[in-house]
């Protein structure tokens, strides 16, 4: 699938919009939140364009993947004791920029239930 031209996102994996990378393979491209809520708080995107994480895992399983193996590479760089991994799906769950998007937060406590 090709990459929106409108999307930021899109944009970011094109190197249009300059963005802190901390991650890039064939199938991923990791950066640094601009807006953190965890000392450790990256973004992972799949390098194609669909709206959601439902999308992608319908799309490519193997992409799927590829991001949680990308993040879990990335919180053992970090020396992470433990992360969490959060797809929001959809407005209601606090999606706002829709390209499937994989957060990894760490790097302290994280409550539960998450608000």
């Amino acid at each position: 699938m090709a990459l929106d031209p409108n999307c930021i996102f899109c944009k970011i994996i094109e190197g249009q919009i300059p963005a802190e990378i901390v991650y890039r393979s064939e199938n991923v491209v990791a950066f640094n939140d601009l807006n953190p809520q965890a000392p450790t708080h990256v973004l992972l995107i799949p390098t194609v364009h669909t709206e959601n994480a439902a999308g992608l895992a319908k799309m490519s399983p193997t992409i799927t993947a590829d991001l949680f193996t990308a993040a879990a590479h990335i919180a053992a760089e970090r020396e992470l004791d433990g992360y969490r991994t959060v797809f929001n799906t959809g407005a209601d769950a606090g999606q706002t920029v829709f390209h499937a998007h994989l957060h990894l937060l760490g790097g302290r406590g994280l409550a539960w239930p998450p608000g």
